[in-house]
This record gives structure tokens, C-alpha cells and sequence, in this order.
């Protein structure tokens, strides 16, 4: 009797050191959410597109931003109102993050710039905003309208 339950102890002791935490995330891919916008935006969201871990980035969560008023001069009326494509932290995005808009939308069934970014990453070129996401609209507009790269 006393050797079943040091046996069931023990195996109960090994399976559960090694069961490894499933990662938690509050994002999943397709949701939609407010953030803390620029002054006149408070209308755009983001949207979730894509989840990857990365050894020396950790979590990095594509988004795309829309509702925008961003100064582009190639662009009918001055002003672009998305953003296709940004690569950014999990906490710069929970520092951005006000609320769940919507559980699930739609998405396009290819992600505008994210070829190009993964390429450039790779190769140790492109890197992922750690930044908020209004200061993330606020270099983008700046680079849009001085001609000046942004570095991430």
C-alpha cells in the first residue's frame, strides 16, 4: 500500500513539473481594439493580424490601425486614414490598449507589408516598435511627411 502511494506521488509529482504553462495572451488574432489616440482620432482602432514569438523579441503582435488622419501628401485630400502593417511589443500594446472593441473581425487574407518586414528582420535590418501606438502614428506621419525613414 505504501509503495502505490509513493509511486502515485511520485508520478503525479513528474507529470505535473512537467507540464509546461500554456502561454496566455489577452490578444488573439482578428480582434479589434480602442487605444489611447492622438487628439481627433478617437475614432480609430487596431486590429490583431498575426502573433509570432521571436527568441530575442518575445511576443511580437502585428497590427494594422485604421480611423487615422495622417498627413501624406501623395495621398487624395492630404491625409491617410491606415496603416497596414506594424510590428509592435506585447507591452507597448497592453500600454495602448483601452478595450475590446470586437472578439473577431475581419481580416484580409494578406497582410500589406509584412513580406517586406519579415525579410528586413531577418536580416536584422527592420526591428518591432516598443513604443505606443499613437507615438508609433506620430513617427509614421513624420516620416511620411519629412521623407525620413522611421527606425524602430
Amino acid at each position: 500500500m505504501i509503495k502505490l502511494q509513493i509511486l502515485t506521488t511520485l508520478f503525479l509529482f513528474l507529470f505535473l513539473t512537467n507540464c509546461k504553462k500554456a502561454a496566455t495572451t489577452k490578444y488573439t488574432i482578428g480582434q479589434e481594439w480602442n487605444y489611447k489616440t492622438r487628439t481627433g482620432e478617437e475614432n480609430s482602432t487596431l486590429k490583431i493580424l498575426k502573433i509570432e514569438e521571436y527568441p530575442k523579441h518575445g511576443k511580437v503582435i502585428h497590427i494594422s490601425i485604421g480611423g487615422l488622419n495622417v498627413g501624406d501628401p501623395d495621398v487624395e485630400n492630404h491625409f491617410a486614414k491606415e496603416f497596414s502593417h506594424i510590428p509592435i511589443s506585447e507591452k507597448a500594446l497592453d500600454d495602448s490598449v483601452t478595450e475590446l472593441k470586437n472578439e473577431k473581425v475581419k481580416l484580409p487574407s494578406k497582410i500589406d507589408g509584412y513580406d517586406y518586414w519579415k525579410k528586413e528582420f531577418d536580416q536584422g535590418i527592420a526591428g518591432v516598435f516598443s513604443i505606443s501606438v499613437s507615438e508609433i502614428v506620430d513617427l509614421m506621419e513624420e516620416s511620411i511627411i519629412t521623407g525620413k525613414g522611421v527606425v524602430e
